[in-house]
Order: C-alpha cells, then sequence, then structure tokens
C-alpha cells in the first residue's frame, strides 16, 4: 500500500466506522486535474444511498480539515458492488472458492491477467487456480483484483 492510500487510510476508516459501516477500500487515482478519490463501504445489511451520502459527507469535512491531497479531486463513495475489488489477504480468505479475475503491475510467468478459482491465502500470497494450474501471485504485486459475479 502507497504511502498516501495509507494515509487515506487512516484519515477515513474511523469516520466509516463512527456511522457503523465498514470501509472496504479506497482507491486514489491522481491524473492532473481529474484526481479520483473512491470510497468502498460496506455492511452486513446492505448499503444505501443514504449511507453514502452520510459517508461523503463527513469524510469531505475530514478531508477539508486534514486536507491530505492537494490538487482537485472527485470523491466518489460507492457499495462494492456485486463484482467488488479485493483489497486485503482478509478479503481474499472471505471470497475462497469464488471466480475472481486480477490484474497484476508486472507479469509474472509472461502474464499480467489472470481469471480464476480463489483457493486461498498462504502467508503473503494469493492461490489462484487457472485451467488446472495453481499459482501463487505475491498481494503485492496485484494492481486490482474482482470477484466475478456468478448468475
Amino acid at each position: 500500500m502507497s504511502a498516501k492510500l495509507k494515509l487515506l487510510q487512516e484519515l477515513i476508516e474511523p469516520v466509516v466506522q463512527g456511522l457503523d459501516l465498514e470501509l472496504w477500500g479506497i482507491e486514489y487515482n491522481a491524473a492532473g486535474k481529474t484526481s479520483m478519490l473512491r470510497i468502498y463501504i460496506d455492511s452486513p445489511h446492505g448499503v444505501s444511498v443514504d449511507d453514502c451520502a452520510r459517508v461523503s459527507h463527513q469524510v469531505s469535512g475530514v478531508m477539508d480539515v486534514e486536507d491530505p491531497i492537494s490538487e482537485n479531486y472527485t470523491l466518489e463513495v460507492s457499495s462494492p458492488g456485486m463484482d467488488r475489488p479485493l483489497y486485503t489477504l482478509a478479503q481474499y480468505e472471505e471470497f475462497v472458492g469464488h471466480v475472481i479475475q486480477l490484474r497484476l503491475r508486472s507479469p509474472y510467468e509472461g502474464r499480467r491477467k489472470f481469471k480464476g478459482i480463489l483457493n486461498g491465502v498462504e502467508g503473503e500470497d494469493v492461490l489462484l487456480v487457472v485451467d488446472n494450474t495453481e499459482y501463487l501471485l505475491p498481494l503485492d504485486l496485484i494492481d486490482r483484483a474482482n470477484v466475478v459475479p456468478q448468475f
């Protein structure tokens, strides 16, 4: 996790928890004039539009006071959805047995994109089975991972 994401998490997580919600994850994309701060929240009872609005309002206040992002940015608050992104080893463990797709920061055995069954977690690595081949992928090499919705 980058230093900026760690700082943002330290500022945002207590706000979200104070509203009886779970901080699922944070994405921050600094791209000049179009920077985006996306916050995913979750709850055992689901996430409503009102929950998103409450978090947005409270986080905006904290961000205005603490000012961890100097440039202009757009704040988005959302539920993780059916194709929820995965950020932590605990989240990967929660979805063992599900199909996930992921993209690595750099190639591993000649590939950056993988889609397969999440088979578990070993230490700091994610076990993924793709076409009967098991891959042990280090969490810090994963750029993005999502659960594939099953219908």
